[in-house]
């Protein structure tokens, strides 16, 4: 009787545990479905809803923003939902500019025993950025694989291009290829903290035009800035490293983010920076669920 009743209190003490540990997403997952609610309503009919779209035209509205667009579509960015802006994008992936990069990543993997010996698996994509408790901070996978290099002796890789966007877009081939998704963890307090310091950054004002990320990415995706559409927040990070053709090259994540934080007017903030890896990890929990889609291109 008292074997049954230990075996009974250990199972409610682990089940407790588990139940403890998914406490501290309850307030990020509260906020993903209302974004991916959001967007939904946004797209689901664009005539309709057209004080979503000021600076659209009856014809934009009818013929180049796609209706009913689900929240899985918009892996793709703004070619999710514009429709002429796809067009162009799947030309031009008949022939992806990334193509040999994806094959420089596997070599730099495969003539590198730290990074086998760190990674060991490689379709990762979806795991980063994670909270490490040890050592209180968030871990991107550029600083995951600069980490690895440097306890193996070697030196540190540029954060933004070269041989991490390559190694990257090895990375992110194996996640699509193996059909895997954005699957990130808030297991504790820390890391909840982490999580909504990001939100606050994210949807705060900057610089001296007075924009937050949110400003082009929650209420403006969908909206026109001359002739390019702005993308939405929900999939944002399950595409890179992106090739983009502004660039002529492959770039990270913090490439991207260092560009658009440069773009509100501020001094930017470095993409190793705290500020910018807690933004990462609010962003990246965003497309939680979606499918990896990297490496792609955009403009």
């Amino acid at each position: 009787m008292l074997s049954k009743v230990a075996k009974y209190s250990a199972l409610i003490a682990i089940a407790s545990t588990s139940l403890f540990a998914t406490d501290f997403n309850i307030q990020a997952e509260k906020d993903r479905k209302a974004l991916v609610k959001y967007m939904e309503a946004k797209f689901k009919d664009p005539v309709k809803n057209r004080s979503f779209f000021p600076y659209s035209t009856e014809d934009e509205l009818k013929n180049t923003i796609k209706k009913g667009v689900k929240a899985s579509e918009l892996a793709k960015g703004s070619y999710g939902y514009d429709m002429k802006g796809r067009e162009q994008y799947d030309d031009i992936n008949e022939l992806p500019p990334y193509e040999d990069a994806i094959d420089e990543g596997e070599a730099l993997y495969k003539n590198n025993k730290a990074l086998q010996k760190c990674f060991p698996k490689t379709d990762i994509a979806g795991d980063y950025p994670y909270f490490d408790d040890k050592k209180g901070e968030v871990i991107t996978i550029t600083q995951a694989i600069n980490d690895c290099l440097v306890d193996a002796g070697q030196k540190k890789w540029n954060i933004k291009k070269g041989k991490m966007a390559k190694l990257e877009a090895y990375f992110a081939h194996k996640s699509k290829e193996a059909g895997k998704k954005v699957d990130i963890k808030i297991n504790s307090k820390a890391a909840e903290e982490a999580y909504e310091r990001g939100k606050k950054a994210y949807y705060s004002q900057r610089g001296y035009l007075k924009l937050s990320c949110a400003t082009c990415h929650v209420q403006g995706a969908g909206k026109r800035v001359r002739a390019e559409y702005m993308s939405p927040l929900l999939g944002h990070t399950t595409h890179f490293p992106v090739y983009r053709l502004k660039w002529n090259s492959l770039g990270t994540l913090e490439r991207r983010i260092e560009g658009c934080n440069k773009d509100e007017g501020e001094n930017p903030h470095k993409g190793s920076s705290k500020w910018a890896k807690e933004v990462l990890y609010f962003m990246s929990y965003m497309s939680n669920g979606m499918t990896i889609d990297g490496p792609d291109i955009r403009k």
